[in-house]
């Protein structure tokens, strides 16, 4: 069995897991904890906050040592996580809730970074694209299942048997980690001083033009998405009227998408130019908002499901994309701080968006909430459009340049 087939299935485990973490943690806040928007939105923050606080530390530690050991640490520090959040919920504390939600969330981290350094080193360079795909099914299918299964179901069971469920996925990522092989990893650059290659890492990312304007796309992609997740209980509460289930159907329809972009880039992205895939992620991700905007009190599903559709279809894409550009432009001794630093503008602005969409919402509206989310998927868009992503035509292509 290949590398990639076993980092495949464990990604199958953790991306479970950590799905069902990022539909729950607003769920249990709202229906067991009874927390108003501001504390969802710092519960959310909490679940984002180890790509903060993580991805560097992180990022280092996968150009310094054995990346399945990293591996195995993951998966092994997201379980104690998951089950340390389910004790929390059964025992009724959100200080403690919050705090194990972080602590799996640094496992995830871990594994992502270190499942994005092992891909380069296992695969050739014109199958990058492919086994990025391969790698975010995963994530893309769990998107789908998790939130619909959540969805349907939280309607007659109560919210506290989510995080036992995700325990058990994280122990199953765990199994297959065990079965990943020793990959050598170069020390020439272990003797460094840590803040210099900090330093680094930062200074190729900003001073990369493609880097860059990756970075600064999934400042703002991420930003509107953590600040929408922040916003759609209180609109499916306080305006749409509906029942609470909505908010997983919704994420469902997400993940539905996620997975046909996934799918799509796995079977037909060697014949789509990348710069197509660059501009469509973030261009498609503006019309979502707009779609909410407009949904009446008590309106049908539909529109809801459509617009968390499209922000999961084209993102998925870009998100492939991004990844197989950053692989390519990366030297290898480098390619962990790379891909942290991007990792940190992807996930850690997270906390920052759901606290100030928290408070956004709670002194204003969750329509004037989605102004704020449309404003940042549109910056999103605008940055791929002028810079040069758009003029990307092939990964081989940036590896000789």
């Amino acid at each position: 069995m290949t590398t990639v087939r076993q980092l495949t299935r464990a990604a199958y485990g953790v991306h479970f897991a950590d799905q069902i973490a990022l539909v729950s943690v607003p769920l249990v806040a709202a229906l067991i904890f009874d927390a108003p928007a501001e504390i969802i939105g710092l519960l959310v923050a909490c679940q984002s906050m180890a790509h903060l606080l993580g991805s560097i530390p992180f990022g280092i530690l996968v150009d310094s040592y054995p990346q399945r050991n990293l591996a195995i640490g993951a998966t092994l520090l997201s379980l104690v996580g998951f089950s340390g959040a389910a004790a929390a919920v059964v025992f009724g504390s959100l200080f403690w809730f919050g705090l194990f939600v972080v602590i799996s969330g640094f496992g995830v981290v871990l594994f992502m970074l270190t499942t994005l350094s092992i891909i380069p080193r296992v695969v050739a360079l014109r199958d990058l694209g492919m086994a990025n795909a391969s790698i975010e099914l995963p994530r893309a299918l769990a998107s789908f299942a998790v939130p619909l299964g959540i969805g349907i179901s939280v309607s007659y069971v109560s919210a506290g048997w989510l995080f036992p469920l995700a325990a058990a996925g994280a122990s199953v990522a765990f199994v297959f980690a065990l079965r990943l092989p020793n990959l050598e990893v170069t020390l020439n650059s272990v003797s460094e001083g840590v803040f210099r290659r900090i330093i680094e890492g930062g200074k190729f990312v900003l001073d990369h033009g493609l880097l860059r304007a990756i970075l600064l796309c999934a400042i703002f992609w991420n930003f509107a998405f953590s600040a929408l997740l922040v916003t759609m209980v209180p609109l499916i509460r306080d305006v749409y009227l509906i029942g609470a289930g909505t908010f997983g159907i919704a994420l469902a329809a997400f993940g539905a998408g996620a997975t046909i972009g996934s799918w799509v880039s796995r079977t037909f992205g060697a014949r789509i130019q990348p710069s197509i895939i660059l501009l469509f992620g973030p261009g498609i991700s503006v019309l979502a908002p707009t779609i909410l905007y407009w949904v009446p009190a008590q309106g049908p599903l539909l529109p809801i499901c459509s617009a968390f559709f499209l922000i999961g279809l084209g993102p998925s894409m870009w998100l492939i994309a991004q990844n197989s550009v950053r692989q390519s432009v990366s030297p290898s001794h480098m390619l962990g701080r790379v891909n942290a630093v991007i990792q940190t503008a992807i996930y850690g602005v997270r906390p920052l968006s759901a606290l100030i969409a928290g408070a956004f919402v709670g002194a204003s509206s969750p329509q004037v909430g989605l102004l704020l989310v449309f404003a940042a998927f549109m910056l999103s868009f605008l940055v791929a459009a002028f810079s040069g992503l758009r003029r990307v035509k092939s990964y081989e292509s940036l590896r000789t340049a």
